[in-house]
């Protein structure tokens, strides 16, 4: 059996563009996080470290010896809690047409590689209408590189086709636009952090990957026209008609209904909960 797995780790090696990356640290894209502070999941994610390394993997996502973002993964659900990165505007290029990879880690053997995360086949002929969900939106990338580096499977759920190309997409070019508008720095650039994540739902595409019950995206940054920090907030549910669950969009009331769901104390954002919203 050791030597099956093996053999099909190595047909993986040659089949895929690996990616290498380190899973006990995130001290490597700490730059993702608002202040270098990465959230707070209790029992999950405290003070930077996975509570459980074995199950909890935390990801600084490289793609041709970069670093792009950052990833909480759970390996147990083989799906992302969240990906955390730094808008910086969209740069000028178009989306690129590549495969999603396979994430290799550093610190696993070979024949862990298969069961520690989802894999492409699972997402095809799934008869579900579920797609290939970005957390970190290629969309949001400044360029080329950092577009190519989302396509990865640690960075992808199950989401419902019609909600993924629907009112999800609408919400991230929503939340581009405001970022655009309202996070200039003091030296006039685009920069916010933004962090978007998934709620573990009861579900299993092809019993084996969770199938997210909701979709959560949450941004902040300094505006120096307003000289104070600002954010925005939406949650809705992974479904065709989908129901959104925020009634301000405020990161307070993001982070209270995450708490809930997960029932876990969560914090996404340090010391920003009274941020000015942006309105919609």
């Amino acid at each position: 059996v050791k030597m099956h797995l093996f053999a099909v780790s190595v047909l993986l090696m040659l089949a895929f563009p690996f990616i290498m990356t380190e899973l006990d640290s995130f001290s490597s894209c700490l730059d993702s996080f608002s202040n270098e502070k990465p959230p707070v999941i209790h029992d999950i994610l405290e003070n930077s470290v996975s509570k459980d390394q074995n199950r909890y993997k935390l990801i600084c996502q490289e793609y041709k010896g970069r670093i792009f973002f950052a990833t909480l993964y759970d390996t147990g659900n083989k799906i992302p809690i969240f990906s955390a990165y730094k808008y910086t505007g969209k740069g000028a290029f178009t989306r690129p047409k590549i495969n999603f990879l396979f994430v290799m880690y550093s610190t696993l053997e070979c024949t862990d590689y298969p069961f520690q995360q989802a894999q492409d086949n699972d997402y095809k002929n799934n008869n579900i209408r579920m797609s290939r969900g970005h957390l970190f939106p290629s969309s949001h990338a400044a360029d080329l590189e950092t577009a190519s580096s989302t396509f990865t499977l640690t960075n992808a759920v199950p989401q419902e086709e019609s909600f993924n190309n629907g009112i999800w997409n609408i919400k991230e070019e929503t939340f581009q636009k405001n970022m655009n508008e309202n996070c200039l720095s003091n030296n006039n650039k685009v920069v916010a952090h933004v962090l978007t994540g998934a709620i573990p739902g009861t579900e299993k595409m092809k019993e084996k990957v969770n199938i997210p019950s909701h979709m959560w995206m949450a941004f902040c940054c300094y505006n120096k026209k307003k000289d104070s920090w600002v954010s925005q907030a939406y949650c809705a549910t992974n479904e065709a008609n989908s129901k959104a669950d925020l009634t301000t969009e405020s990161l307070s009331e993001l982070q209270q209904f995450i708490n809930v769901k997960l029932g876990k104390e969560v914090v996404l954002f340090h010391d920003m909960l009274k941020t000015l919203l942006i309105s919609t």
